[in-house]
């Protein structure tokens, strides 16, 4: 009976595979399924027959298995098992007894003799060694160094910052994240413990959207961190105890039309003009998810009512279009010779009349309007007139900018005009500042230069992080003042943050076509000289935990348009690598501006975009929550989109891992040092398995000039610390929830302190909580 069913369990899956093989090959697809099933089905026909032959028919299938395989795809574990471990379980499935004993035959005395098990356990042994073998084996490891020798002694940093303290939400003006405390150290920072624990008391409620998220950096000043939460309370905590000081509840209601309840960071202003311990004379700005942003006094947490309307400044001023929970300021603003500049989050996708993406400079003290550049309408920077209105859907800056008081510019991130996958009649002026760096004149707002990252952007590859300031020492000794750009499509541009001018070279490759009718994609888009651009995917790049599972990521692979890079959206579903998620995101990458080099954390996902057309729009259910993924609606276009993962049928990334790198990349030549699997999926699998595959995470890391990085960001919940030099992983410790956000680092007295917030990330599915916690060394 048992070999009976094991003979049909062998038939059925050599059917599913012969015909789901023939189906890949019709799509232009490997042959290898439709002959590995009609393996199955001979084997299965013998194992009926009662044959012997099945065995060495299987063994063949085995080591056939293996060789294409290691022909695909290498020495690589986390390819070859789901390619083998299916094929190899099956094979020792029939060296049991049971199996083998009606294979054989019995002797002319009437004894039984089972059938040899040699040609079966041969294949297995011989699979089994290699699967062996390439575990020991990384082939996506780039092993090597960075320079460890300071190149500038005593760099700019961006400020007055005391090295003590953390300033600005990169730690000064120039979103470094580098900090010049030397207490923890390679040598130490294994030793790190937790000292104090905060909860902010701020959890995910049941009625909140999905990405409901702390992607916070504290502030230090004085003794006291500042943070904000999802839905913006601001605390003021004590550094060295973890005890609260004070509370502020902005009550920014609940819409279940926002994409993001988060906040990334508060802006901290000290005013030279008002004596030490006056009310307000220091402030804490808060900006809100209902468009609002709020003054408090850094001392007591109470409202500076002489600024705007009574403490709190109304951020849709202006604007065409106001529909609730579309628009909001999710980071913090710039503080600056007596002004706060500040921009706003635009919901992606959800209709072509929505609010301008303008960036406004506003009095620091008293919340008048100074100037507004709208990049709908850049020339007009003077306060707009009563009656006028910002553009409609215009370019937004949703991240965190960087600036440059001596030069008089601040560095803005400018993302897409929504929709982000139609580009039917935007402007020129829309289309020059798309996916673009613009550097602003602070006491105007007047352009002085734009650096576009795409061109024409069908993708939502909008700039997603803060740029990291820092000079740059050329060959012959010349010091350029510097700016360093991460996108999302997984370029670093190096510039002169003078001119915008490429330090690092620039160069205009050709790109794909192919656009719905009404749209058109750019010949070609630039691509940076120091770029973790992934490899174009192809079909062997295609994985699952199972042969099964891969072999439909595969026909799903051939069924959606890819021809790399920049594929256009289509009607039949376009994979889009790296997807909208991005290499580099808000987090950012780290630099040391002594060794110029920086410390980042690509990441790799693909994306499925797919255009429908609107009279295939369903009617909006009843509870829908705001999502950047699933069906993202456009009213008022002729079309919607559907964003999601490529995922395979296990609800798992079609594309084989490493998803998740760290990585360190020298400044001045643009070369790539290291690039390491970064995470584990201990918080991935039904079952806690430590197993470093290389996760994906959002996130940012910091530096310390005593050779440390730290970074949490990845799905499995740990906070880690690295070697700068070599990217070796040093330490790590288990959060209570996942660790999306930044660390930073500062000392109260003589003891340095390393502080995460560890609250989750609805978008990525990772633990939600509401933890401060801070480490040092015993």
């Amino acid at each position: 009976m048992l070999l009976i069913l094991t003979a049909l369990v062998f038939a059925l899956i050599g059917a599913a595979l012969f015909v789901c093989g023939a189906w890949l090959i019709a799509l232009g697809g490997s042959p290898y399924y439709v002959i590995v099933g009609l393996g199955f089905l001979v084997t299965a026909s013998l194992l009926f027959l009662r044959r012997p032959a099945a065995l060495w028919v299987y063994a063949l299938v085995v080591i056939g298995s293996l060789v294409w395989a290691v022909w695909e795809v290498g020495f690589d574990w986390w390819q070859l098992g789901p390619r083998g471990g299916v094929i190899v379980l099956l094979g020792l499935w029939l060296l049991l007894p049971a199996i083998r004993r009606p294979l054989g035959f019995v002797s002319p005395t009437g004894a039984r003799y089972p059938a040899r098990a040699l040609p079966v356990a041969v294949a297995s042994l011989v699979s089994v060694i290699v699967a062996g073998y390439a575990m020991t084996q990384d082939p996506s490891n780039i092993a090597g160094e960075l320079p460890k020798d300071a190149v500038i002694a005593s760099p700019a940093l961006g400020g007055q910052v005391p090295d003590g303290e953390w300033h600005q939400y990169g730690r000064t003006a120039f979103g470094q994240r580098y900090s010049p405390l030397t207490q923890i150290t390679t040598d130490n920072v294994a030793t790190l413990k937790e000292v104090w624990r905060y909860q902010t008391g701020d959890v995910k409620l049941p009625d909140d959207i999905v990405e409901t998220t702390y992607q916070v950096t504290p502030l230090k000043i004085g003794d006291t961190l500042f943070v904000c939460t999802p839905h913006n309370w601001a605390i003021a905590i004590d550094a060295g105890s973890g005890k609260e000081k004070w509370k502020y509840d902005s009550n920014p209601g609940m819409n279940p039309d926002r994409q993001h309840q988060t906040c990334r960071g508060v802006t901290y202003w000290k005013d030279p003009a008002v004596a030490p311990g006056t009310a307000c004379a220091e402030r804490i700005y808060l900006p809100t998810s209902d468009a609002r942003l709020i003054a408090l006094d850094a001392a007591t947490g109470a409202l500076c009512t002489t600024f705007a309307d009574n403490g709190v400044l109304h951020l849709e001023t202006g604007m065409e279009y106001n529909p609730a929970g579309y628009y909001y300021s999710t980071s913090p603003p710039v503080a600056v010779a007596g002004k706060i500049i500040v921009g706003g989050a635009v919901n992606d996708n959800y209709s072509i009349h929505e609010q301008s993406g303008v960036i406004r400079a506003f009095d620091i003290n008293t919340g008048a309007l100074i100037w507004n550049w709208d990049s709908g309408n850049p020339d007009q920077t003077t306060p707009l007139p009563e009656g006028q209105h910002y553009t409609t859907n215009s370019p937004n800056t949703w991240s965190v900018s960087s600036y440059d008081e001596e030069l008089g510019l601040i560095f803005v991130p400018l993302g897409n005009k929504v929709p982000d996958q139609l580009g039917m009649g935007r402007s020129e002026h829309v289309e020059k500042y798309s996916s673009s760096i613009v550097a602003l004149d602070i006491n105007t707002g007047q352009v002085r230069w734009v650096r576009q990252t795409v061109h024409h952007d069908l993708w939502d590859m909008d700039i997603p992080a803060q740029p990291a300031l820092l000079d740059i020492t050329k060959e012959d000794g010349t010091v350029v003042p510097a700016l360093v750009g991460p996108t999302k499509q997984g370029d670093i541009y190096v510039l002169d943050r003078r001119s915008g001018e490429p330090l690092i070279p620039i160069t205009e490759v050709p790109a794909p076509t192919g656009t719905i009718p009404e749209d058109f994609s750019a010949p070609t888009q630039p691509v940076s000289g120091l770029t973790f651009m992934p490899e174009p995917l192809t079909e062997k790049n295609m994985w699952g935990v199972t042969m099964f599972d891969q072999l439909a990521c595969r026909i799903a692979f051939h069924r959606y348009k890819y021809e790399g890079r920049y594929t256009p959206p289509s009607l039949q579903g376009s994979i889009i690598y790296p997807g909208n998620f991005g290499t580099f995101n808000w987090g950012s990458v780290a630099v040391d501006p002594e060794r110029q080099v920086m410390f980042g954390m690509p990441v790799y996902l693909a994306f499925v975009s797919k255009l429908v057309p609107r009279d295939e729009i369903p009617p909006k259910g009843e509870g829908e929550k705001g999502s950047e993924q699933g069906l993202n609606r456009n009213e008022g276009a002729p079309y919607g989109v559907f964003l999601n993962p490529f995922l395979g049928p296990l609800g798992i990334p079609c594309q084989a891992p490493p998803w998740g790198y760290v990585s360190g990349a020298d400044l001045r030549t643009g070369k790539i040092a290291y690039k390491h699997k970064n995470g584990t999926v201990y918080d991935m699998t039904p079952l806690p398995l430590p197993f470093k595959v290389g996760v994906p995470g959002i996130g940012g890391p910091m530096i310390t000039k005593g050779g440390v990085a730290f970074l949490g960001a990845a799905v499995d919940d740990y906070v880690r610390a690295y070697d700068v030099t070599t990217g070796r992983q040093l330490w790590e410790a288990r959060l209570p929830a996942g660790g999306q956000s930044t660390p930073m680092t500062y000392t109260v007295g003589d003891k340095q302190y390393v502080v995460i917030v560890a609250g989750g990330h609805g978008s990525v599915g990772t633990k939600p909580g509401d933890y401060v916690i801070a480490y040092a060394l015993p």
